[in-house]
């Protein structure tokens, strides 16, 4: 069949042409040609060294039954939606290139995807094509393998890269996920009780069980709460550059328009259900696999909701036996362990069978959560290899143990899956994975379904987004699944009043944390102790979070509480959460409810029982940290000193302390503006733009004015603005009479910013 070649016309607001899709002698003269400013897509014959691979692709398909081609394509389904919704122009003009499709059929996809979402479409033009015969299914496949050519899109090159590779051993592996291994009677009874006590573990959400214990809710199920994190390749460990907190150096590097655009070219989309598949980029099935993410995004939720999937039969029944630790609950085994003590001790009934469970080493896989808590590090490098275990009796420290799996000295052949946060990741040796992903947590499409799914109500959930989707501030953090939660628990009573005014909505981050510690207070009626009682307790929490902060502790044992005079009780559930050991000993651990939190009363502490010499320390610490650990701290510290602020805690704990609001103030009235700005240095830029945080989060104008000046000249070239980088901006350009110079060349500022940023720009004289 001769191919014939067509061009794509794309008016300017994006009406697409059916004329584009018809061969060029049916077209108009006016359609085709097209000139100036438009886009111009074009297909053109391909080389004969593309024609040859595609033919030797085709007849690679042909080995393919009719049957075995659909299930081959059901398996790569969220890969197809995925890759076609990234360039879906392009992918129906190949397709109508190609034959595969009319070019009605293509003006009728295009019309959908206007009047609907590029994702729907995708998923429609999918279904629709793998519905039609083999021909057709065919052609889909061989228009994917003509567009790698010219599209490095990394999950369209993982798919054929899978297709050509290991074609076939992917259909008897989809079996066995579907199916699972056969088992003698003995070990399925022994699976079954296995599944059943990982299913009672992982069916109910953790993220929010405290606000439930405390007002009798029932809480709710994995299966209906859960909302899709996404999750990208990452082909190595990254050095963290910036001298940013590592919630907010995530924050920019995830920010939306970057990611949708690196998604488009650079990362590889990977489902959950797909992190043991094949691997284009270690060109093997992974036996090793690494999930990293920040504080808060979801790795736990992520391996819990992994876990009851397989517990529940939904995903990898390749796996016969799932066991899953956690490092927080390893630390406490002091002395040293064989693998089968281990699992012995976490998973009890076990005890009989073990031995048979561990034969087949390629049927178990082994899930390590947060190595970053790890007191000890893994003996990774090949000078330990004496040290690592060979059998599972061996009886070794519990991280040579970790090292044994991930090296395959012990129980070659199995599977393991780490998490942990990046801090943690530069100091292993990368080739020891062979797949390294990244949560990035929610994109708007899952911001908004986590805020329906929290607030039930449609319009109050609709209306709660749409404030914080205009804030950008409270918006921009909420890529994180953990400031979800808090800003969704913050909101409520600013949405969903019970009776009279609703309360005020937050603007700024330490106003965000207000309102959650006063709604939890609000909320804790039965268990909330008298006013100086409760300034009291969380005093003492306030120095164990203070304490925690400045040495670098997440977890706490029950000696840290009891040194730090913190009785854990139903009043403290709303901040602090216990964490029994998954076996069955007695010994509990906690930790607050995320970093943030223990940051903001690590903040607040100094208000409500000033010590000198204690701030002055912190204060130095916080100086000299260049990692950035004190940066959402510090904007705590600074936001709690405005007394609008403060006020709906002070209705709980009393008065702030005077000095230490004077202490603060003084401290960010003498950050010198000049020295603070770097013209050569993007770092320097970054680290002002931290500073205009601080301002932010004061909301003292008059600290602004006498900091920056009357004549100030702003320097952030070069330096990629985010629309919530805009907003702070124009909080300070709002507190300045004039502004001399502002440079704001290549920071690729989008619409947003600039509609943020337009109605302050009056006051600057030279704008370049």
């Amino acid at each position: 069949m001769t191919q014939k070649s067509c061009s794509v016309h794309v008016h300017r607001g994006g009406a697409f042409l059916l004329q584009a899709f018809l061969p060029a002698g049916d077209r108009s003269p006016a359609t085709q040609t097209v000139q100036g400013r438009e886009h111009l897509l074009q297909t053109v014959l391909p080389p004969w060294s593309l024609q040859n691979n595609i033919v030797a692709f085709r007849k690679h398909l042909d080995n393919y039954t009719s049957g075995e081609l659909k299930r081959l394509s059901e398996h790569f389904r969220p890969d197809l939606v995925y890759v076609i919704e990234n360039d879906i122009l392009t992918v129906l003009q190949e397709l109508t290139s190609r034959c595969v499709i009319t070019a009605q059929q293509a003006q009728d996809y295009h019309d959908w995807e206007r009047n609907h979402d590029s994702a729907s479409t995708a998923e429609k033009l999918a279904d629709d094509i793998l519905a039609m015969n083999q021909a057709t299914g065919l052609g889909l496949w061989t228009c994917l393998f003509a567009l790698q050519s010219r599209w490095a899109h990394p999950n369209l090159h993982g798919m054929l890269d899978e297709i050509i590779q290991n074609g076939q051993n992917l259909l008897k592996e989809n079996l066995l996920n579907e199916n699972g291994h056969t088992l003698d009677a003995e070990l399925k009874v022994c699976q079954k009780k296995h599944k059943d006590n990982l299913c009672d573990l992982t069916w109910m959400m953790k993220e929010n069980r405290s606000s439930g214990k405390s007002q009798g809710l029932q809480p709710p199920s994995i299966s209906s709460h859960y909302v899709e994190l996404k999750v990208v390749s990452d082909c190595h460990f990254k050095k963290q550059t910036h001298q940013e907190h590592e919630a907010l150096a995530a924050a920019g590097e995830l920010n939306e328009y970057r990611l949708q655009r690196r998604m488009k070219s650079e990362l590889e989309h990977i489902a959950p259900d797909r992190l043991f598949r094949w691997c284009f980029r270690s060109r093997c099935v992974p036996l090793s696999v690494m999930v990293s993410g920040v504080a808060g995004v979801g790795k736990t939720t992520l391996v819990q909701k992994f876990i009851f999937d397989w517990a529940t039969g939904k995903h990898y029944q390749k796996f016969a036996f799932v066991f899953f630790f956690k490092f927080r609950d390893l630390n406490t085994i002091t002395e040293k362990r064989s693998l089968e003590s281990l699992i012995c001790q976490t998973y009890p009934h076990l005890r009989d069978k073990l031995s048979r469970v561990l034969e087949d080493p390629e049927k178990l896989l082994f899930i390590f959560d947060g190595l970053d808590e790890s007191k000890t590090d893994l003996k990774l490098s090949r000078s330990g290899s004496h040290e690592l275990c060979m059998n599972p009796g061996d009886v070794k420290p519990v991280t040579v143990i970790v090292a044994s799996l991930l090296k395959q000295t012990l129980l070659k052949g199995c599977s393991v899956l780490l998490t942990s946060r990046p801090s943690k990741l530069t100091s292993l040796e990368p080739g020891i994975f062979h797949r390294v992903a990244s949560i990035v947590g929610f994109l708007s499409k899952e911001r908004e379904r986590y805020f329906s799914v929290f607030f039930g109500d449609e319009r109050v959930s609709r209306e709660a987004f749409a404030y914080v989707r205009d804030s950008q501030v409270l918006y921009t953090l909420c890529y994180n699944p953990s400031y979800c939660w808090i800003t969704c628990t913050a909101l409520k009573p600013c949405f969903t009043p019970k009776a009279g005014k609703p309360q005020p909505a937050p603007k700024t981050v330490i106003q965000l944390f207000v309102s959650y510690v006063t709604h939890i207070m609000a909320n804790h009626t039965q268990e909330r102790p008298e006013p100086q009682k409760m300034r009291d307790t969380l005093i003492r929490v306030g120095w164990l979070a203070e304490y925690g902060i400045t040495n670098h502790i997440l977890v706490f044992d029950l000696k840290y509480l009891q040194d730090f005079n913190v009785e854990f009780s139903p009043f403290l559930t709303g901040f602090l959460v216990e964490n029994p050991q998954t076996d069955d000993s007695s010994q509990v651990t906690y930790s607050f409810l995320h970093l943030t939190i223990q940051e903001f009363f690590a903040a607040l502490v100094h208000y409500l029982d000033y010590k000198e010499d204690k701030f002055r320390d912190t204060m130095a610490k916080a100086r000299s940290c260049k990692e950035g650990d004190y940066e959402i701290f510090s904007r705590f510290l600074a936001g709690l000193s405005h007394p609008v602020t403060r006020m709906p805690l002070e209705k709980y704990v009393g008065k702030f302390s005077a000095e230490a609001t004077r202490k603060v103030i003084g401290w960010l009235s003498e950050m010198n503006y000049e020295d603070l700005q770097s013209p050569e240095e993007p770092e320097g830029k970054r680290r002002l733009m931290n500073v205009f945080n601080l301002f932010f989060e004061s909301q003292n104008s008059q600290l602004v004015q006498d900091v920056v000046g009357k004549a100030a000249h702003m320097d952030f070239s070069d330096l990629y603005l985010m629309p919530v980088d805009c907003t702070v901006l124009a909080y300070v350009l709002s507190c300045c009479e004039e502004i001399q110079r502002l440079t704001l060349d290549s920071c690729f500022i989008q619409n947003e910013g600039l509609e943020r940023l337009r109605p302050e720009l009056h006051k600057v004289r030279e704008l370049r």
